[in-house]
């Protein structure tokens, strides 16, 4: 499926692959803080188109639009909920923010070797069961991704039309795609759960690994810029209050802060 297209690795050598787990994974919880703490439409465009270069030097600007099109229904539903409930921009900017939060994830998964980031977490003091638990599902989003799409063109070959009918006979049309596969990824955990306890895991406190992660220059110098995105935006919205200037610039009123 193509909204999970932005949440698989992808193998490259750019330098933001290269880059320590833990500065990426700051810059997605900053990046993630910072969409949440403004709420004007303008902000929010402006944060969010600032974000394509990162993609682009990284080669996966292509996988992340598959992404924003697999999630196009689920975006254009916020919208159109929040603007018959409230108002058009209110519901622009609400569509806007969950849009920066699938980008704020997306750099960080495309980004990150599943195996890399479980040992990131641990270096966190994340204890070891949680952080292979969590790893193990990230490695299976490529292996639900191809389930899904194959379920998708065996009920297409029995005549389901997904993309047909109103908006709740859309909905009902997923159905016969979310039972398979939700069916599938209990049996396959189930295995993976005997595998694991064939292998004894958990016999031996002490665990050792043949990757050890250590800040460089380029991680520091991440973090820092990380750091000064975070105190900046604090300062543009809690001191400067940018979001009031343009709300009352633009007329647009004013907006909650959070969802």
């Amino acid at each position: 499926m193509n909204i999970l297209k932005g949440f698989e690795f992808k193998h490259g050598e750019s330098i933001i692959h290269k880059l320590d787990p833990r500065a990426k994974l700051l810059f997605s919880i900053v990046l993630l803080v910072i969409s949440f703490i403004f709420f004007n439409p303008l902000i929010l465009l402006l944060i969010f188109l600032s974000l394509l270069p990162l993609f682009y030097i990284s080669n996966v600007l292509g996988d992340f639009l598959k992404t924003l099109r697999g999630s196009l229904f689920f975006i254009i539903l916020v919208f159109v909920i929040n603007f018959l409930t409230l108002d058009f921009i209110y519901a622009l900017s609400l569509g806007l923010r969950l849009i920066l939060i699938i980008s704020c994830f997306s750099i960080f998964f495309l980004t990150t070797y599943p195996e890399d980031f479980a040992e990131a977490l641990i270096k966190l003091k994340v204890p070891y069961d949680f952080a292979l638990t969590f790893t193990m599902a990230l490695r299976f989003v490529p292996t639900l991704a191809r389930e899904a799409q194959l379920i998708i063109d065996a009920q297409r070959s029995r005549g389901l039309e997904i993309e047909k009918g109103s908006f709740i006979v859309r909905l009902k049309n997923y159905i016969p795609i979310l039972v398979p596969l939700i069916v599938g990824a209990v049996r396959r955990s189930i295995k993976v759960a005997e595998a694991m306890e064939s292998r004894a895991f958990g016999a031996s406190p002490k665990r050792s690994s043949i990757v050890e992660f250590s800040f460089k220059k380029n991680d520091y110098l991440f973090i820092f810029l990380t750091i000064s995105l975070l105190l900046f935006s604090l300062w543009l919205k809690y001191y400067l209050h940018l979001d009031d200037i343009l709300n009352s610039y633009f007329h647009f009123g004013q907006f909650h802060p959070f969802l």
